[in-house]
């Protein structure tokens, strides 16, 4: 029941009717007898900072972001965690005595998936395909668990070395136009390969990105974070090789935890949580 003590929760963004958080944290809130509420908040691409110091002057306890505003946010705020300045990019914001602190809960999210299968990542050599904004989480995800070396794939080669030079002191990281053979020397000894671009995500799930898997380890474990399908036609091309792969559900479960754990000081039921979103995409 919402009362005039019940704390508010929420998410913004431009679009934001989409998103599955409100289902996944209001169960979640639910199932720890928590009195607080969480709802979609629908920002103009236009009005970001009425909207993010209203929400704090309204005294609300936390949101999340989403696109567009995840890097735009950030002059907005008081202080940041080292995740979310390392990324450039907060996805969580928690309010207390009248500041606003963002947060990035998606290098947590992502590591929880090799958490969850006891995969330890030091010393590894990775290779990460894509250098959009979930390819930073995932970069600094790695080089902060003390992997080897990371290669980068992608078509822009511009975009991907840049990606490179940010993280240049974290660790030794190179970036290959996927076409390079150094990309697929990378392919061959690696024994972590990451996916992050959203090729082959529902309804384009024919689609993969142009990486050459005869290339693969057989004995890399291959990790999508892609959620929906459930299984993209890159993991199971990788399945077929031979390798353990993981998909993003664990990751979205993970980073949606983590925000809830920041804001209530409560760990929720994260199983709860991912059996929430796979009901939640069975409706939509």
């Amino acid at each position: 029941m919402i009362t005039g003590t019940t704390k508010l929760l929420g998410v913004i963004g431009a679009p934001v009717g989409h998103s599955l958080s409100p289902v996944i944290q209001n169960a979640a809130l639910h199932d720890a007898g928590l009195d607080y509420v969480y709802a979609a908040l629908p920002v103009r691409a236009d009005a970001l900072p009425s909207a993010v110091y209203g929400l704090r002057d309204a005294g609300i306890a936390g949101f999340n972001v989403t696109i567009p505003f995840k890097t735009e946010i950030i002059p907005l705020l008081d202080d940041l965690s080292e995740d979310a300045r390392r990324i450039h990019a907060v996805n969580t914001v928690v309010i207390a005595d009248g500041g606003m602190v963002g947060y990035n809960t998606d290098v947590v999210g992502f590591l929880a998936g090799f958490a969850e299968r006891e995969i330890a990542l030091t010393g590894k050599k990775a290779v990460l395909i894509g250098a959009g904004g979930a390819a930073r989480a995932a970069l600094w995800g790695l080089l902060r668990s003390n992997v080897s070396s990371v290669v980068i794939g992608v078509r822009n080669a511009a975009k991907g070395a840049a990606l490179a030079t940010d993280f240049a002191a974290d660790g030794d990281v190179r970036a290959y136009h996927f076409d390079d053979s150094a990309f697929a020397a990378a392919l061959r000894f690696a024994d972590i390969v990451v996916q992050t671009t959203p090729m082959g995500m529902t309804p384009h799930t024919e689609e993969m990105p142009p990486v050459d898997m005869a290339a693969l380890n057989p004995s890399a474990v291959v990790y999508d974070l892609i959620y929906t399908p459930a299984e993209t036609r890159f993991l199971r091309e990788a399945r077929a090789r031979g390798c353990e792969t993981i998909n993003g559900e664990t990751m979205l479960a993970a980073q949606g935890a983590e925000a809830f754990r920041l804001w209530t000081g409560v760990r929720p039921d994260m199983e709860l949580m991912k059996q929430t979103l796979r009901t939640a995409l069975q409706c939509s």
